[in-house]
């Protein structure tokens, strides 16, 4: 098998497992926990977003590792970690317990998810690494699809707590090996001193206007993502859709993940990761204005699912290809894990803010709103930042 494959076959396994069993595991697994430890929903929520707030923090230093050493040490650690939180968050029977395994637990996301992985693509197959990012998250993409059947299957039939040690077996038993078998990275070098320069460094990339507009449209993106995952469902409840059909409704998300990066690798083959990124932030802000205006409506949810699902499947790859584009490829983990820290840190807190929102009695009109201007400031910043790195280029 060429090595390009077999890396990209090993993490595409290990992402699903990691996705499934470190983040989309707890929206099914939290009802039972809130009960089992007599904490209320805001507590169990709360240490959850700490959780990818400690992901956010460890995201540069953990870029800078891959960047140095390799995928190979970095995420054979984050499995170990994966396997030490889960088992900790399955024995804990206090609040600090419980907010300590889920330390663990953030900290095993910044060494095992997206950015680890990009991180370790780039590092091993440098030109092919966009292609290869876009594969991945094609895959990648049905870990929500699988996971959050399997974890209420295993909940149903073990308990949370059994099901928690299950995940902590899957990390142990079958990620560490697999990240084990990545295999050793050339040699970090220095480049010459008297080699061209193709590469910024991450104190350059962070002192370029480009980068915070950038890190800030995808951090609004990631807020609108993560508010809707915990609360799409309770908010088309709100609006007057009966549980199945809200469900079903909000199940078409996964496949337009997969259906959107299929596009991406079809019919935007030969456009530039810029073009792909202008189209995307595009599309969330126009699902949002039809979810906000006529989110009543059955056709209307399902045209936003799929407006939603295509966005948020596409810029996943944008997100990872577009720091190498524009910063190049050397110093690819410590610039993309910076800019990720503000996404992260708005993953903690579009949930926490969703929820309040919503108490409101206007919630479930002012949610999606609220939503679409954040939206509509993400595409803003992002068209504002592609069009100050074209002025530069030229210069």
């Amino acid at each position: 098998m060429p090595a390009a494959r077999r890396t990209i076959g090993i993490l595409a396994v290990t992402q699903i497992a990691s996705w499934g069993a470190l983040y989309y595991a707890f929206a099914v697994l939290a009802p039972d926990i809130r009960r089992d430890l007599h904490i209320s929903t805001e507590a169990a929520f709360a240490a959850y977003s700490w959780s990818l707030l400690v992901a956010g923090v460890a995201a540069t230093p953990v870029g800078a590792l891959v960047d140095r050493y390799g995928g190979r040490p970095v995420m054979a650690a984050g499995s170990l970690a994966s396997a030490l939180g889960l088992a900790w968050l399955a024995r804990c029977g206090t609040t600090a317990g419980y907010v300590g395994a889920w330390t663990v637990i953030g900290l095993a996301m910044s060494l095992t998810l997206y950015e680890a992985a990009f991180a370790t693509l780039n590092r091993k197959l440098a030109a092919g690494a966009p292609r290869a990012i876009s594969t991945l998250t094609l895959f990648a993409g049905f870990a929500s699809s699988l996971f959050w059947p399997l974890t209420m299957a295993l909940a149903a039939r073990l308990g949370w707590r059994d099901t928690c040690l299950a995940y902590a077996a899957l990390h142990l038993l079958l990620c560490l090996p697999l990240h084990l078998a990545l295999g050793r990275d050339a040699p970090h070098l220095p480049a010459p001193p008297d080699a061209p320069r193709d590469s910024h460094t991450l104190g350059e990339a962070v002192r370029h206007p480009a980068f915070w507009k950038l890190a800030l449209a995808f951090a609004a993106n990631v807020f609108i993502f993560t508010a809707l995952t915990v609360h799409l469902i309770p908010l088309l409840r709100m609006l007057g859709h009966p549980a199945a059909v809200a469900v079903a409704l909000a199940a078409l998300i996964g496949p337009m993940q997969v259906a959107g990066r299929i596009g991406e690798r079809t019919l935007a083959r030969g456009a530039t990761a810029q073009a792909v990124g202008r189209v995307v932030f595009a599309t969330l802000p126009c699902g949002l204005l039809v979810l906000a205006l006529l989110g009543s409506r059955a056709w209307a949810v399902a045209l936003f699912c799929a407006l939603y699902g295509m966005s948020n499947g596409v810029l996943t790859i944008v997100r990872g290809t577009l720091p190498r584009t524009l910063f190049g490829a050397r110093h690819y983990g410590a610039i993309s894990g910076a800019m990720a820290v503000p996404a992260l840190l708005a993953r903690a807190g579009g949930p926490l803010a969703a929820a309040a929102v919503l108490s409101k009695a206007a919630g479930p009109r002012l949610l999606p709103l609220a939503l679409f201007g954040c939206a509509l400031a993400s595409l803003l910043l992002y068209l504002s930042a592609i069009g100050g790195t074209r002025r530069s280029a030229t210069a």
